[in-house]
C-alpha cells in the first residue's frame, strides 16, 4: 500500500468508519479498495472491554522482566497485534491476486500552512457530523431496536414467569417493610437479592427470546470453539455492533447489563460459570483467548458495512469483507481454542 493509507488505518484503531471515509484521499482506486477492505481489521475501542473483561477474568496477573512485563498487558497488545498482523497479509494477498498492481509511489505536495477559519472549521465540522449521524446513525437506531426486539421477543409463558415474578414482589415487599422499620442491614441485603432476582427474570427472558433459540441453534457450531449456545448468543447479538456484547453477557449469564461493574460482578459470574447441566467450568484461558480472537478479526458492525457500501458504490465489497473476515475470525478461534485446550492438557 501507499503511504496514503496510514493515516486511514490509524484512524481504524479508534473507528473503522472515518478510517474507511478517510481512504477517500487514495487517488488508486485498487489501494483505496485494499485499504477499505482491511480497516475494520484495526482493533477499534468497541473491542477493548471485550479485551479488558476477560483479560482481567481469566488471564493470570503475572509479570516478567522484575515486573516490567506483565501478561495480561502482553495479552492486551498480542489483540491488536493479531489485526495488524491479519491486515498487512490480507493486503499483501488481496495485491497480489484480484487487486494485482504495483504500489504507487508516495508523492505529496504539502501546501504553505495558514491559520485557519474558525467559520470553515465550524462549517466543516457540521457538515461531517451530519453526515456521520445521517449515514451511521439511522442505521444504528434500527439494528438497536431490532436487537432490542429480538432480546425480549416472544415473552415468557405466564407458567414459567409468574413464580419468578411472584418471588421479585416476595423480596421487593420484604425490602420496602425493612427500610421502612429502619433495617438497613436487612434493606442491603434484600436490595442485592431483588438485582438477582430481577436479573433471573431478564435471563429466563434471554432464553425465550428469539436469540436465545439462535444461539441454541449454532451451539453445535460454537462447541468446538469451547463456546455453549450462552456464549453464540452474545456473540449474535454483537454482530449489528460489536459493543453491546458486554451488555448481553451481563444479561444472559443473569450478572445485569455490565454496565459500571464496579464490584466485579459480571466477572465473577463468568469465572463461576459451568456447562448446564454440569459442574465444568464453562470459561478457561483458551475458551477466552478463543472469544478475544474472534472479536479481533470479525466484522461485527453494520454501520462500518453501511459505509463500506457507500464508498465502493455498492454491496459487493461489504458483503466480502463480511464473508471473509467472520470465516477468518471462526478458524482463528477454532485454532486458538484447540491448541490451547491442548497444551493445558485436555482441561
Amino acid at each position: 500500500l501507499s503511504g496514503k493509507s496510514f493515516i486511514p488505518l490509524l484512524s481504524s484503531f479508534a473507528c473503522a468508519i472515518p478510517g474507511v471515509m478517510a481512504a477517500r484521499v487514495i487517488e488508486n482506486r485498487r489501494d483505496r479498495l485494499t485499504t477499505i477492505f482491511v480497516a475494520p481489521l484495526m482493533s477499534c475501542s468497541a473491542r477493548l472491554p471485550v479485551y479488558t473483561l476477560l483479560t482481567a477474568a481469566f488471564v493470570p496477573a503475572r509479570s516478567y522482566l522484575g515486573g516490567l512485563v506483565g501478561l495480561r498487558g502482553l495479552v492486551l497488545f498480542g489483540m491488536y497485534a493479531v489485526g495488524v498482523v491479519v491486515a498487512a497479509a490480507t493486503a499483501l494477498a488481496r495485491k497480489r491476486t484480484v487487486l494485482r498492481q504495483p504500489a504507487p509511489p508516495f508523492v505529496m505536495e504539502l501546501p504553505p500552512y495558514r491559520w485557519p477559519s474558525p467559520g470553515v472549521v465550524l462549517h466543516r465540522v457540521v457538515e461531517r457530523a451530519w453526515d456521520f449521524l445521517h449515514s451511521a446513525g439511522t442505521l444504528i437506531l434500527a439494528v438497536s431496536v431490532l436487537t432490542w426486539g429480538a432480546l425480549h421477543y416472544p415473552r415468557l409463558p405466564a407458567q414459567v414467569a409468574a413464580p419468578l415474578a411472584a418471588e421479585r414482589d416476595r423480596i421487593q415487599s420484604a425490602h420496602d417493610a425493612a427500610e421502612a422499620a429502619g433495617d438497613t442491614s436487612t434493606a442491603e441485603r434484600l436490595s442485592a437479592e431483588l438485582t438477582r432476582a430481577d436479573d433471573r427474570l431478564a435471563g429466563a427472558q434471554r432464553r425465550q427470546s428469539l436469540l436465545g433459540r439462535a444461539g441454541r441453534l449454532i451451539e453445535p457450531a460454537v462447541r468446538p470453539l469451547g463456546w455453549d449456545w450462552r456464549i453464540g448468543s452474545a456473540v449474535l447479538a454483537a454482530f449489528p455492533a460489536r459493543e453491546v456484547v458486554v451488555a448481553s453477557l451481563g444479561v444472559i449469564f443473569e450478572a445485569g447489563d455490565g454496565e459500571d461493574d464496579e464490584t466485579g460482578r459480571l466477572r465473577e459470574v463468568l469465572q463461576s460459570a459451568t456447562w448446564e447441566g454440569t459442574s465444568r467450568p464453562l470459561f478457561n484461558v483458551p475458551v477466552a483467548l478463543s472469544l478475544m480472537v474472534f472479536f479481533a478479526l470479525c466484522m461485527q458492525c453494520a454501520s462500518t458495512l453501511t459505509v463500506m457500501r457507500r464508498e465502493t458504490g455498492g454491496w459487493a465489497w461489504p458483503a466480502l469483507s463480511f464473508v471473509y473476515m467472520t470465516g477468518l475470525a471462526y478458524l482463528a478461534a477454532l485454532v486458538t481454542y484447540q491448541v490451547g485446550i491442548r497444551l493445558m492438557g485436555g482441561a
